[in-house]
């Protein structure tokens, strides 16, 4: 029984809302795993979910297995970080709005001021080798965590062939034909509905909770509010042509269309970053990605790169400040709105599981879900162990060609070392994420690397 079931236990009106404070867990409890979480949340949104999954579903109980899967259906069909989105919901489930603005803060922070150092040094000193070196060892140990949270949450959100079809077909769809990720899920949810609608359980009548409608827009409102009255001062203070305001204005625009995650907009932001306005040069856009590939948190946070370098670069000098003032700009613009999201649709998402035709139709879309994580794990994988792929195609088929240096061979003898520490030695996130980072290090100054 997850904590949020055990608070509603001694209730009537079903499920302890957060806004009640029923949740037994401490909030300084609660704030120091979010930043554990932020500050281990490497690998992508597979690698993020994998470590939210073992943090708050299998190591503490808070939210069950069900709880965790409909939130992250939910978030997945949301545009923005899908991983950060969760972690705000399972805050909010908690401790409501406090509970999920300290989630979804401490996911961003961390991974935000380091790549904020990164882009200081970038913009200063060029691509730094030892950064990268270490951070090869991050990733290797990030491949094992995604692969074993991936086997947990198969068994656990597919149930029975029909399910198992569905994560089939959504992954041979979007690694295969790079079919759009909204397509899969409305396909998805139409399969599950129908499953549903022929299963004799699904006209059994349950329970639902009262949703204030009038709450519902006052939130909406005072989101969008807190999202866009900074850009209207930005726009009125220094006039639509300011680098500040452009970048407001763009990333305002970009947060809205972000489905699919950072990879799904790289070509957009990079073409509109390089050519249309002129911020970055060519290049520059896959550099920043990698280095939001290597920190902790979202992989969107290749925006704030994008806008500390537009920024500095403005005058045609380097300001180190104006770029630090562009990249607050382009963190604001990106992640408010995914806490007008949240907290908008939230309350919404227990609903949705108590309507049985509707919940059919969730489980078909965590079943997809499952298999687009297994396409986010291979893709990483791809790319961790064999730098340089390049993806090709035949036809609609899409296919990966190994580069010519072939294996990374320091990233495949961490992943192995990885594997032996978390898996058979059981030796935890931390310690195996250090121990790779370092023996990468090692194997960097020994000039092996």
């Amino acid at each position: 029984m997850s904590v949020h079931d055990q608070a509603a236990a001694g209730t009537t009106g079903g499920a302890a809302s957060p806004e009640a404070g029923g949740s037994p867990v401490g909030f300084a409890e609660a704030l120091r795993v979010w930043a554990r979480i932020g500050c281990l949340s490497f690998g992508g949104p597979a690698g993020q979910i994998a470590l939210m999954h073992r943090e708050v579903v299998e190591e503490r109980g808070w939210l069950s297995e069900k709880e965790y899967l409909s939130a992250l259906n939910f978030c997945m069909l949301l545009p923005g970080p899908e991983a950060m989105q969760l972690a705000t919901y399972c805050g909010w489930r908690l401790h409501g709005l406090a509970g999920g603005l300290a989630a979804g803060l401490l996911f961003i922070v961390p991974g935000a001021c380091i790549v904020l150092a990164l882009a200081m040094a970038y913009a200063v000193l060029g691509n730094v080798p030892v950064v990268e070196a270490v951070f090869v060892g991050v990733k290797a140990a990030v491949l094992v965590i995604v692969i074993e949270a991936l086997i947990k949450i198969s068994r656990r959100a597919l149930d029975g062939r029909p399910h198992w079809l569905i994560a089939a077909a959504a992954f041979v769809a979007i690694f295969f034909f790079a079919a759009p990720f909204p397509l899969i899920v409305i396909g998805a949810g139409l399969v599950g509905l129908v499953l549903a609608r022929r299963s004799a359980s699904a006209s059994a009548p349950q329970p639902r909770e009262t949703i204030s409608l009038s709450r519902t827009l006052r939130t909406c409102l005072v989101w969008l509010a807190i999202w866009l009255l900074p850009l209207a001062a930005l726009w009125g203070a220094l006039g639509s042509q300011h680098v500040l305001t452009q970048i407001g204005v763009f990333f305002s625009k970009l947060a809205v269309v972000t489905f699919g995650g950072a990879y799904a907009v790289l070509a957009y932001m990079g073409q509109a970053a390089v050519e249309t306005h002129g911020w970055l040069r060519p290049g520059e856009m896959l550099d920043g990605l990698g280095l939001a590939e290597t920190t902790p948190g979202p992989l969107i946070l290749v925006t704030e790169f994008v806008g500390f370098l537009a920024a500095a670069r403005a005058d045609g000098g380097l300001s180190l400040l104006m770029g630090c003032v562009g990249a607050a700009v382009t963190l604001w613009m990106t992640f408010v709105p995914c806490f007008l999201w949240i907290f908008t649709g939230a309350p919404y998402v227990v609903r949705l599981g108590q309507m049985p035709r509707l919940s059919g139709a969730l489980q078909g879309i965590t079943a997809a879900v499952v298999g687009v994580i297994l396409n986010l794990s291979i893709w990483f994988s791809l790319h961790v162990l064999t730098p340089g792929i390049e993806e090709r195609w035949a036809g609609p088929l899409r296919y990966w060609a190994l580069p010519e240096s072939g294996f990374d061979w320091m990233a495949v003898t961490l992943a192995v070392v990885a594997a032996a520490a978390l898996l058979a030695l059981k030796q935890g996130v931390l310690r195996t994420l250090a121990l790779c980072a370092t023996l990468a290090l090692a194997w960097h100054m020994a000039g092996l690397a």
